[in-house]
């Protein structure tokens, strides 16, 4: 049977009210009659509203199959579905999902166009059709459709006749392309066929290589690279583990340590440079606080030590700072987290700023007990002297390195604070002085410290050549939500939800500091998060993206939707999850 054009679908981005949110889509679209211009980023008429997840010269016209329609009628019980309520710009007949391959060339009325990636669906088309699972059920049905790149610009119209002109290499339809990376298994070998093949779009290539990096480093690892980043190896144990505070130490007027012991006598798992651990406090008083402290000593397997800088309107810091004595017990997590040193013969920059010092002083212990030949530079900035915790610990680290480079700044020193002895530098750590030292841009880059001090070093890295993948960070406190196409709204931080808590089981919500009891009121972690203006990533809602995968540091989750392919251990997917008692969430 000839494949058929049988609809040209536009649409521009226009303002929608979702759960008293403004969303700015352009999912609505509407069929037009006549003949229009297929042009490189889009149909004439048509508009993207998150132009970072749509749109575009790969993403240029979205094809949706009328058989897919019928089928959906069927599966949903509807009769009100009409050609464009998919998002799609071409509806046609025939060009099934299962048999057009990445690379396939047509030719629709005057223009050429190629198949380029399955659609990335997300929660807008939920809105749409107003089914809210709908991002889950199109790729556990195998009916994502598909995206054309416009190869020869011209005018197509419904009714036009739809030929083949070119046939894709490896012949990999779009079901199996979008089941490859969504669903679980990722076999390697079609993870290489689905990398040669020219056509397919910069986004899903570099999905599958994450996902065949992996393989090839861990074939025992979990979790899905190819949609999140890999956050740190799984951790060692489920939960919090009883630890006693062995030693409290003042580094600076602000800052104290603590030696943690676990009070089994066990060997703890080593944690890798950088990572951080869970803390549960119990106050006499007060509920129980739970935190997220970096690890700032040397790695080993006998006790953690966290550096924890007194915020006088921080709970938990002012517990730790005025309270908390030798012999307390604690509750704490396994290490995690992805902001690790890196192995290789690169030289290592370490910028901190403030308390964002304690994970990379544990690289710089990491390094230090290697006797490391790498060219070490340690960068820091604080306001003086007294504020500056660590100063002779990192001086004696750095000694036993064969090639160091050492560089501090004070923004407000005081009259005995020693230039040269004490500080390099009168003013903040910044590109200035990066480009002053002319510090090595083929370096591995690691960064902490406030939100503004780590976006202006990560922006000006990037801005003088820096690769990206050279840049890590770890930020403090709750990460920057990603709500994408939602307005943004003005800041507030994280608090309890509005009315009386909830007769469920107690939800801590570790980086934000929040202790809340769930209610069978909220459909998932995702929706309770938000209730508190908790930062939180999300994209479909419904298990498929896994933008909301975080750690799972205590409890256990149910879900609903099972999600399409799981989270890695000890990670959990909030947007589509219910606590199954307590439980403590790195976010």
């Amino acid at each position: 049977m000839m494949a058929r054009l049988l609809s040209v679908n536009v649409g521009l981005p226009r303002d929608v009210t979702w759960q008293g949110r403004t969303v700015h889509t352009g999912i609505w679209k509407a069929p037009v009659e006549g003949p229009r211009m297929a042009r490189r980023l889009n149909i004439d008429g048509d508009g993207q509203g998150d132009v970072a997840g749509h749109g575009g010269e790969h993403r240029a016209v979205f094809v949706y199959q009328d058989e897919s329609y019928r089928y959906w009628q069927r599966q949903l019980g509807r009769t009100d579905l009409a050609y464009g309520q998919f998002g799609e710009n071409f509806t046609v007949e025939g060009l099934a999902d299962a048999e057009v391959c990445i690379g396939d060339r047509y030719r629709i009325g005057n223009a050429v166009l190629e198949v380029t990636q399955p659609r990335v669906t997300c929660y807008r088309l939920g809105i749409r059709l107003n089914e809210p699972e709908m991002a889950a059920l199109l790729v556990k049905h195998g009916r994502p459709g598909f995206y054309f790149r416009v190869i020869e610009e011209g005018q197509v119209q419904a009714g036009d006749e739809i030929t083949q002109v070119a046939s894709g290499p490896e012949r990999m339809s779009v079901v199996e392309i979008n089941a490859l990376l969504y669903t679980p298994g990722h076999p390697r070998d079609r993870l290489e066929h689905a990398l040669r093949i020219p056509a397919l779009s910069s986004g899903w290539r570099h999905s599958f290589e994450a996902l065949l990096t992996q393989q090839r480093k861990d074939g025992a690892a979990t979790g899905n690279p190819g949609l999140v980043a890999a956050s740190g190896p799984p951790p060692a144990w489920r939960g919090l583990r009883p630890f006693r505070v062995a030693r409290k130490v003042r580094e600076s007027d602000s800052v104290a340590s603590l030696a943690l012991e676990p009070t089994d006598g066990q060997p703890v798992a080593a944690a890798l440079p950088g990572q951080f651990v869970v803390l549960q406090l119990t106050p006499d008083s007060a509920p129980a606080l739970t935190r997220s402290y970096s690890l700032s000593g040397e790695p080993g397997t006998a006790r953690y030590r966290v550096s924890v800088k007194r915020e006088v309107h921080g709970a938990a810091s002012v517990f730790i700072a005025d309270e908390l004595r030798a012999g307390d017990i604690v509750h704490a997590s396994a290490p995690r987290g992805g902001f690790t040193l890196r192995q290789g013969e690169r030289p290592v920059v370490l910028l901190s700023a403030g308390i964002g010092v304690t994970p990379v002083l544990a690289m710089l212990h990491a390094l230090a007990a290697q006797a490391s030949a790498r060219d070490v530079w340690w960068l820091h900035g604080t306001r003086n002297g007294r504020e500056h915790p660590f100063a002779a610990e990192a001086r004696g680290l750095l000694g036993a390195l064969a090639h160091h480079h050492s560089h501090i700044c004070y923004s407000a020193p005081t009259p005995g604070d020693r230039p040269i002895m004490d500080f390099d530098t009168a003013g903040r750590l910044d590109m200035r002085v990066l480009q002053a030292l002319d510090v090595p841009r083929d370096s591995d880059f690691y960064i902490c410290g406030p939100a503004t001090f780590m976006s202006d070093l990560t922006s000006g890295l990037a801005t003088s050549g820096v690769a990206p993948d050279r840049i890590h960070t770890e930020l403090f406190g709750a990460k920057p939500s990603l709500t994408p196409g939602i307005a943004p709204l003005s800041r507030t931080p994280p608090h309890l939800p509005v009315g009386p808590p909830g007769p469920g089981p107690n939800v801590s919500f570790g980086r934000s500091g929040i202790n809340v009891r769930w209610s069978p009121s909220y459909g998932s972690l995702l929706e309770l998060a938000e209730a508190c203006d908790v930062p939180v990533r999300w994209s479909c809602r419904t298990g498929v993206c896994h933008n909301c995968e975080t750690g799972l540091v205590a409890g256990t989750v149910s879900y609903r939707p099972d999600p399409i392919d799981a989270p890695a251990d000890g990670n959990v997917l909030v947007c589509c999850s219910r606590p199954e008692g307590d439980i403590v969430i790195d976010l």
